[in-house]
């Protein structure tokens, strides 16, 4: 797909007021807005909070900022009769844990628009954060670590039918931060299962599908996923991506997209970066992988422009700073390579 350099952007905004936090997105990302998660209204509104609401047996301690599960009481007798039987209504969210998402689908989409984005947890970072009563991640419990996928899998596909109502076309991300972690021993999951696992959760998905992560991880496994958009931190690990041009290439050319996420997301970054700045540190990047073998010309046509992660860590003007600044990088990239009005 040619996103031609496009702006959208990653999950969270620190904003309360959902209708101001949609009017910014709706304003700075006209061709591809999303909704936003809001944590600032409370842990309910957490990336994992929020999806974990169906899962059996869940106890969300919002003190501890916690998600349990007592797998010895167990019942999920419910929850697999609604996978079963194809019942996206029954993992709708709460509009209390979701106010982006449902003020957002209140709303009118620009005429100029491409793409609405949507996104959910992946179940690498899901199962990671839901323990069980010895405090051992889930995601090493093969029951209830099916449990997690077929969940995330019933709401991104429930999410995905709603925003195709607002455009019919529509790119849904897996948030993985915890992808950076593989490899390591804080998760010993192999490759085999991450690219087995991302493509369980996008079964039945109809529209563009991408992963994010916000850390350096193995792109090459990354790359090999069923997935149409690679979306990382370009800003600090935009060096990384080029040290795989082949794995690059191949998805690239199978009708692949990056999202670099140029933008950065913390305060000394928005206070020191200028659009003419990140514009040439993206160049550069872009010129490492064309040393490398890879087509710039597709490379470009085909990337997307992001923040590093999300902004729901900053305070609101800067979070609007750094979509303003996300949207003069994406305008002056696009002019200066023949990409305006594409």
């Amino acid at each position: 797909m040619d996103w031609n350099c496009h702006p959208t952007c990653i999950g969270s905004l620190p904003h309360r007021d959902p209708a101001k936090a949609v009017d910014l997105i709706l304003q700075r990302l006209r061709a591809i807005p999303y909704w936003p998660q809001l944590s600032n209204l409370g842990f309910q509104e957490n990336m994992y909070a929020q999806f974990a609401s169906h899962l059996p047996g869940i106890k969300v301690d919002a003190g501890q900022k916690r998600i349990m599960v007592e797998l010895s009481e167990l019942d999920p007798e419910s929850f697999y009769t609604a996978v079963v039987s194809d019942d996206l209504d029954h993992f709708a969210p709460a509009e209390a844990s979701f106010h982006g998402l449902y003020e957002f689908l209140r709303r009118d989409m620009p005429r100029d628009i491409l793409a609405v984005k949507g996104h959910v947890t992946g179940p690498v970072s899901m199962g990671l954060q839901i323990f069980d009563a010895a405090g051992r991640s889930v995601v090493y419990d093969e029951t209830y670590s099916e449990i997690v996928r077929k969940n995330q899998n019933m709401m991104l596909r429930w999410q995905e039918k709603r925003l195709r109502e607002k455009c019919p076309r529509t790119i849904m991300f897996l948030d993985e931060p915890s992808l950076s972690l593989i490899g390591t021993p804080f998760a010993a999951i192999s490759s085999q299962s991450v690219i087995s696992w991302i493509n369980e959760v996008f079964e039945g998905a109809e529209g563009f599908k991408g992963v994010h992560c916000c850390g350096n991880t193995d792109w090459p496994m990354v790359l090999a996923a069923d997935i149409d958009i690679v979306s990382f931190d370009a800003y600090n690990y935009g060096h990384t991506i080029a040290l795989y041009p082949e794995a690059v290439s191949a998805f690239l050319e199978r009708g692949g997209s990056l999202a670099w996420g140029i933008v950065p997301n913390g305060e000394e970054g928005l206070q020191s970066e200028t659009d003419e700045s990140l514009v040439g540190r993206l160049e550069q990047l872009m010129i490492a992988l064309a040393n490398k073998g890879i087509d710039l010309d597709l490379l470009k046509r085909t990337s997307l422009i992001t923040p590093q992660c999300g902004l729901g860590p900053l305070d609101e003007p800067l979070a609007e700073k750094a979509l303003r600044l996300l949207s003069q990088v994406s305008q002056r990239f696009r002019e200066s390579n023949g990409l305006e009005g594409k």
